[in-house]
């Protein structure tokens, strides 16, 4: 009777350990579920192991079965990983495998990106792409240049601050330039009469007309502005509108870009924003007289100027505004003439 109970207590014991080996087992390995194998190549595993998690969207999806080691020195350590069988749904051909660490010294694990939807699934054994792990030592090289480097321009500060130091101290004793300007009431009279008089110099320049572009915020333009939005040629085709200004009832006067009538251009603003169209280009043309050179600039400013006060005050995609300032021209017709024309889509809107 005895014996028959320590041989019941024994198998009891026994079913239990096996059953708790098999709750382990498959707790740790999936054993349970259903599981396919997929790949990864890297140069360096950077201390995984076999055992590791491997992750999908940050959420263990599987183990590290295997680390092989390459067949010749050229070759790349292959890691071989089990994964769930659910994420073949989101686990596709393209998706990356990259060694990670839980922070900076924790243990290794495989994170596994998603695919995408035109990717196809994967049927098991495919080598996935990789990224390179992050090696710490890797990291702390170059946290070791970028304290070098500071540390070099520390150095070069505290000189510089050593020369300005004595800069200044030099300014403070009435030597060069500066100390003698700062210390010397003549010069610094002299000093003060040569930059009226390149005051005065530079308020005779603005009536030059090659100078103009200098003083944009009196009506001009500067070179730049000029070419900015310019086109080579017309648009082939005819316009659906053409709206035509006399320059001397537009500008000021007849060698000036500085808009004098602006509401005279209202009506081709309100037709630009209510009418679909494909390109809007100011024309302006300076007739036969005059200097070839300064008509071309004279006539590009103007068109420049009227292009941006359109864009300014209407409703307009300022891309389809252009200009096209051509000089001595009787294109638009004998003596100064400016034009904005409006040409269709090209395609239907």
């Amino acid at each position: 009777m005895l014996q028959s109970v320590r041989l019941g207590i024994f198998i009891i014991l026994t079913l239990a350990v096996l059953a708790a080996g098999i709750f382990l087992i498959g707790k740790q390995q999936s054993f349970w579920q259903s599981s396919y194998i997929a790949k990864a190549e890297f140069a360096n595993v950077g201390g995984l192991n076999e055992g590791a998690d491997v992750r999908v969207g940050g959420i263990r999806q599987g183990s590290v079965q295997h680390i092989q080691l390459p067949q010749d020195p050229k070759g790349k350590v292959t890691v071989v990983m089990s994964l769930d069988d659910k994420t073949r749904n989101i686990v596709r051909a393209d998706s990356e495998a990259m060694i990670k660490s839980e922070g900076l010294l924790g243990d290794k694990y495989v994170e596994i990106s998603f695919g995408s939807e035109d990717s196809g699934k994967l049927r098991g054994g495919e080598i996935l792409k990789s990224a390179p792990p992050l090696d710490i030592s890797d990291v702390l090289v170059k946290a070791n240049d970028i304290l070098d480097s500071a540390k070099v321009a520390v150095d070069h500060a505290q000189d510089a601050a050593g020369n300005i130091s004595e800069i200044t101290a030099k300014i403070n004793q009435g030597k060069g330039t500066a100390g003698a300007l700062l210390n010397d009431r003549t010069m610094y009279k002299e000093a003060s009469a040569s930059v009226s008089a390149m005051h005065d110099d530079l308020e005779a320049l603005k009536g030059n007309f090659l100078l103009r572009g200098f003083f944009n915020k009196r009506g001009y333009v500067d070179d730049d502005e000029l070419k900015k939005h310019e086109l080579s040629a017309l648009p082939a085709g005819q316009p659906i509108k053409s709206f035509t200004f006399e320059p001397q009832k537009i500008f000021d006067k007849a060698t000036s870009a500085k808009l004098k009538n602006k509401k005279a251009l209202n009506e081709a603003g309100e037709f630009l924003e209510k009418q679909k169209f494909g390109l809007a280009v100011v024309i302006s043309s300076a007739g036969l007289k005059g200097d070839t050179d300064k008509m071309l600039l004279l006539t590009q400013a103007q068109s420049t100027v009227v292009r941006n006060y359109l864009v300014q005050n209407f409703r307009l995609d300022d891309t389809r505004v252009k200009t096209r300032g051509i000089g001595k021209s009787e294109e638009l017709g004998p003596g100064e003439s400016l034009e904005i024309r409006v040409y269709p889509p090209t395609r239907p809107q």
